[in-house]
């Protein structure tokens, strides 16, 4: 805010993606404008999403909306003039649904579904959030989804808007700090807890996680208690093309990527 910057990226320092992660953000920016940012030519202001901006106004089914709706170019940000916070790095996070939460009747039902993506490994390897374990039987494989959040867990990697920059410093800077700041950016999300909602949008599986080196996992985190146990080989879950794991091939370039999840013919 000091620099007067419209958005900005936050990553904790374990976070690792994937080498394709320029694409992927591309797929991203399209799936998330399709979400929030207005259609075109249409007489009244209206948005591909019939629960975007207001869910109330419509049923409470998941919407599944196309990439291919013809939006309003957007003005301060590619992913869209209408979002706050793009949680891109998660430990899981839900579809919204009232039956899960009741907090899901509030939160817009959009998502888009990306099919035939190569840097998504089989629904094997897909760690996924309780209760969200349809994900693996729903979709085809190789599928990613952008929809708005419900439940998100572990802030890793998440953008934020100036304007819900404002805001969170306000929320958790003057009014109260009472929780994980995790679980207090879900509560922003979500609009409970006494929070002013922001429109939050995420995506599954998500675009980056947290690397795991091999050694004592008690290096993994000072938050949980770990009793020595050692980890051999280091990992990134679901993360094909994991950074970390060949950046001595980028150093080097080398482009024979090692693949953590290859397909199984």
């Amino acid at each position: 805010m000091e620099n007067n910057i419209n958005s900005a990226l936050i990553l904790e320092d374990d976070a690792d993606w994937d080498i394709r992660i320029k694409p992927q953000l591309r797929d991203f920016a399209l799936a998330s404008r399709a979400l929030v940012q207005p259609l075109s030519g249409a007489e009244h202001l209206a948005y591909a999403d019939p629960t975007f901006p207001d869910p109330r106004k419509s049923s409470g089914a998941l919407k599944d909306i196309l990439v291919s709706n013809d939006t309003i170019p957007p003005v301060n940000s590619p992913y869209g003039d209408n979002w706050d916070i793009l949680w891109l790095g998660h430990c899981g996070v839900n579809f919204p649904d009232a039956a899960l939460r009741e907090v899901g009747k509030d939160i817009p039902k959009g998502r888009v579904i990306q099919k035939n993506d190569s840097t998504v490994p089989e629904q094997k390897y897909l760690v996924l959030a309780p209760g969200n374990e349809e994900f693996k039987t729903l979709f085809p494989p190789h599928t990613r989804v952008v929809h708005h959040a419900m439940t998100p867990v572990c802030s890793l990697v998440y953008g934020v808007s100036q304007k819900s920059a404002r805001r969170l410093l306000y929320e958790f800077g003057v009014k109260k700090f009472n929780a994980p700041y995790d679980l207090m950016l879900r509560d922003a999300c979500e609009g409970i807890q006494g929070r002013i909602r922001n429109t939050c949008l995420t995506v599954q599986p998500q675009l980056f996680n947290h690397h795991r080196p091999a050694g004592n996992v008690s290096h993994y985190s000072d938050i949980s208690e770990h009793k020595g146990e050692m980890i051999e080989q280091a990992s990134t879950q679901m993360i094909r093309w994991s950074t970390s794991l060949n950046l001595p091939k980028l150093i080097s370039g080398d482009t024979n990527y090692d693949d953590q999840f290859p397909d199984k013919n």
